[in-house]
């Protein structure tokens, strides 16, 4: 095998979305078929044939020159980048992207509590879907700043974010803005879950208060993991505002939100 190997692999990879999408419809170790795509390591003749099999090519077609290869598939030289390329923004959440880790196991729904940042004083519940689409990990949040109680309940304000997910190093992050207004963004960093079944995750998120002022803040958030599948309509009445002392919020999650530590090894995940 030629020095073209890793070369020809990224024109290759080019026609997908990510390097993370390819090594997952592969089924290929990440960390090693960035390898073959440095130059570093080549393939075993078992990955090697893999690779030849999904993408269409033979074995001796990745060892031509560059340029000959490109011929070969079709493509012209000044083609050679992907079409999103002509997008600046595209171009630079790419390497993010390629960098992020498989997120498939989060993926599903989440109640997120945290410490509501228009309203001091009380925990705002949100609900949360990842979901993956065409390599990429987006999701949504629902939030509704209706006070819990009796009485008559009114509606202040309605939010929903849409964002994108990435994992890099040991690190869940999460970017949204507002959708309806288009008129904020926010952040959430989470320590991801090491233990089989995800239950809890813990984080930050900055953002601004929904007041006139438009107030920078920052909260301790609480992701709690409810499934791939739920029943959305009575899921969704439990989101709104609620007091601290709330019997529904139990006593783990306002522990996470008031005294959590954020260091690691103190910020426990389930």
């Amino acid at each position: 095998m030629s020095d073209s190997l890793g070369v020809n692999l990224k024109l290759l990879c080019s026609h997908y979305r990510s390097i993370a999408e390819v090594c997952r419809k592969l089924g290929l170790n990440r960390a090693q078929f960035n390898r073959y795509l440095a130059g570093q390591s080549r393939p075993t003749a078992h990955n090697l044939k893999r690779i030849c099999d999904f993408f269409g090519v033979e074995s001796h077609e990745l060892a031509l020159p560059g340029e000959q290869f490109a011929r070969l598939v079709g493509v012209r030289g000044n083609d050679k980048v992907s079409s999103a390329s002509g997008d600046p923004l595209s171009t630079l959440f790419e390497p993010l992207r390629e960098q992020s880790g498989d997120l498939s196991r989060y993926c599903g729904y989440y109640f997120e509590y945290a410490n509501c940042m228009s309203v001091p004083g009380t925990i705002l519940l949100s609900l949360v879907h990842v979901r993956e689409e065409n390599g990429t990990f987006l999701f949504e949040r629902q939030e509704r700043q209706v006070t819990s109680g009796g009485g008559h309940a009114e509606e202040s304000a309605r939010c929903r974010y849409l964002g994108a997910a990435f994992q890099l190093q040991d690190r869940l992050f999460l970017i949204d803005y507002e959708s309806l207004t288009v008129n904020e963004m926010s952040q959430t960093i989470l320590i991801p879950s090491f233990k089989s079944r995800i239950t809890r995750l813990n984080g930050l998120k900055t953002g601004v208060s929904s007041g006139d002022r438009r107030t920078p803040a920052c909260t301790r958030v609480v992701w709690e993991y409810l499934g791939t599948e739920i029943n959305r309509i009575s899921t969704y009445r439990q989101v709104m505002l609620y007091q601290p002392d709330d019997p529904r919020i139990d006593e783990d999650i306002r522990q996470r939100l008031a005294h959590a530590p954020v260091r690691d090894g103190l910020f426990e995940v389930e």
